[in-house]
């Protein structure tokens, strides 16, 4: 059989926050090209799962907070316990805190940051010496538009996600020669929890679908197909990149 350079046949993939929206629909799609799925986060990811084994594929379930450093590397033991291994790690969970910034709290600054890039980095830290040591290895962050612009009324989601592109070429930096990619895809305005508010504010989500070439919002699955690229061989000579999946969004 002719090798595919898309298939993840007999890796395991970390994916944190898969319980829902952009998580659950990348590993889905990564387990759809054959890979196993560790799924860690705050809520159980039952959906997840059954979709999961549903396609023949085993499926790990990790409950941690990843409002602080402190269960990472027993997420990453769990997944090696699980799974037998470790090839691919998705930084998915993430957390928006919307108000004015001359209003904006410490704590909402503070919640923020700590999920979307200090537990990001740590993750990407604990995973990394794992693939550094087997010689190979795929790190995909969630990054976001404001990875490239500055929103309204989300300042450390703006910084939070500024900051993922920032280490996501740091990382590429450091360990594109051991093996290991690190990318990031930045999805655009797409329907999940995180978005809510804005598609029910009927002005703004017209606003916001006037801009968007595609004419309509995206959902998680826009995501699979870039998320499996990353996570394949295919993209092995593919480091440090921010690949914006969003309709157009950035080309208006």
């Amino acid at each position: 059989m002719a090798h595919n350079p898309f298939s993840l046949e007999g890796k395991v993939a970390l994916v944190t926050g898969a319980n829902t929206g952009l998580g659950q629909g990348i590993a889905l799609a990564l387990a759809e090209a054959g890979a196993d799925i560790a799924a860690a986060g705050i809520a159980p990811p039952t959906e997840t799962e059954a979709k999961v084994k549903a396609l023949g594929r085993r499926f790990v379930s990790i409950e941690a907070n990843l409002m602080s450093v402190e269960p990472i590397d027993r997420v990453i033991a769990e997944t090696l316990e699980g799974l037998g291994g470790l090839d691919i790690l998705v930084n998915n969970a993430g957390l928006i805190r919307r108000a004015d910034a001359v209003d904006f709290s410490e704590k909402d600054w503070d919640d923020v940051m700590n999920v979307n890039i200090k537990s990001a980095f740590f993750m990407s830290q604990a995973a990394g010496r794992h693939f550094i040591a087997q010689g190979r290895g795929k790190i995909i962050n969630i990054a976001s538009m404001l990875s490239f612009q500055g929103g309204i009324r989300v300042p450390s989601y703006t910084a939070s996600k500024s900051g993922i592109a920032g280490i996501t070429r740091l990382l590429a930096n450091e360990w594109a020669s051991k093996g290991v990619t690190t990318n990031a895809i930045a999805p655009g305005y797409m329907a999940t929890d995180n978005t809510a508010q804005l598609r029910a504010d009927e002005a703004r989500s017209a606003e916001i679908l006037g801009r968007i070439p595609a004419g309509r919002w995206g959902v998680p699955a826009d995501l699979g197909g870039t998320a499996v690229f990353l996570a394949s061989s295919a993209s092995d000579y593919v480091n440090g990149a921010v690949i914006p999946v969003d309709g157009g969004w950035l080309a208006r």
